[in-house]
């Protein structure tokens, strides 16, 4: 538990009224109670607030909180930001217990760092080094020669392949997968396929063949501060490692494959998939159900749309959207163009009306 006094330190926001009230969690307006901090940062939340019960909140600068019937309140001018930190402060944690559970596996030439934990029925392999402050969830797997830096948080059965290296404050959440080998393979002669490609259609004379596999001798390097969401998966390279820079965060069922390259501080929201070779400069954000085809590159700043599917190399600092993608505001002119038609075709009909009938007048 916190007081507001202690909240609003942490923030760097202002309080005022009983700021020795003590907090234990936040709740949305209409269901806060006396122990919870009330996240009403609009005026439209406040509203709500008397459908609660809560003595404190979190409001807009300049909100007349006595007005609101609160004991205390905390101001913030950025409500998202402050939303971050709030949660962390009172996020209550998965319950993992510390210290090594004794049904754990692990290799006798696993390094770990002080303070680490491990969970129940997790599996570490040989020659593995865990950082200082880790927590290792219940049901893991850790393959050989990874390396994972300080303070990782591996939720419930996150799988992390061999010869992985992670850097430090690494999350992922439940299900993950780092190091699946890559979706590579080959025919003995040229496939219909790679016809197909070269020539935008036409699968020329191939003849069908047997798929023969393309090993991954490559792994996955992540840099620093990186998440990764619930069954998510990130596939090894195929002769260098695939590669996630620091501070990119990858939303849950986030498929990224062979030798791609991602930069620093991406967003990659949920079912979103890239394919292998692409590579992505820094600060780029691909919207929900985003596709991103293979050997092409996306330049830093792009944001695409969700639901966007980029076929072809894309400059810095665009925002795409559609199928196949195009600028944002491009597209824009086509949807409104599309919403005309029944209208043009009706107008249209009523013209080739009136023509007709002038002629047959004649």
């Amino acid at each position: 538990m916190y007081t507001v006094q202690e909240i609003a330190k942490s923030l760097g926001a202002e309080a005022a009224g009983d700021i020795s009230l003590t907090i234990k969690g936040a709740a949305e307006p209409s269901l806060a109670t006396a122990d919870d901090l009330a996240m009403a940062m609009s005026p439209a939340y406040a509203e709500q607030l008397g459908n609660g019960t809560a003595l404190a909140a979190m409001l807009w600068e300049g909100a007349d909180w006595q007005g609101l019937g609160l004991k205390a309140a905390i101001f913030v001018s950025r409500p998202r930001m402050a939303m971050s930190g709030i949660t962390r402060m009172l996020d209550p944690g998965q319950g993992f217990s510390p210290g090594i559970h004794p049904t754990a596996v692990i290799d006798e030439t696993t390094e770990l760092g002080r303070d680490v934990s491990v969970g129940a029925f997790t599996v570490i392999g040989p020659r593995v080094a865990i950082g200082d402050g880790s927590v290792i969830g219940p049901q893991c797997f850790i393959g050989a020669d990874a390396k994972l830096g300080p303070n990782a948080f591996l939720r419930e059965m996150v799988s992390i392949g061999a010869r992985a290296q992670i850097g430090s404050d690494f999350i992922a959440q439940p299900g993950v997968r780092i190091g699946g080998d890559g979706f590579s393979f080959v025919t003995p002669e040229v496939s219909g396929v790679e016809n197909a490609r070269k020539s935008l259609g036409d699968q020329g004379d191939a003849q069908p063949q047997a798929w023969q596999r393309i090993h991954s001798l490559g792994s996955v390097t992540i840099g620093d501060n990186v998440e990764v969401g619930s069954n998510s998966t990130v596939d090894n390279g195929t002769i260098r490692n695939t590669e996630i820079g620091s501070g990119t965060k990858l939303d849950s069922l986030v498929q990224v494959g062979h030798n791609v390259r991602i930069g620093r501080d991406c967003l990659l929201c949920a079912q979103a998939g890239v394919a292998g070779s692409v590579v992505v400069g820094d600060n780029v954000v691909l919207g929900g159900q985003s596709g991103v085809a293979d050997n092409i590159t996306v330049g830093d700043r792009v944001v695409a749309a969700g639901g966007t599917k980029l076929l072809s190399n894309v400059p810095a600092g665009r925002v795409m959207m559609g199928y196949p993608a195009v600028k944002m505001e491009s597209f824009t002119e086509v949807y409104k163009a599309q919403r005309r038609l029944p209208r043009f075709l009706s107008d249209l009909a009523e013209l080739k009306k009136a023509v007709f009938k002038s002629e047959s007048s004649k």
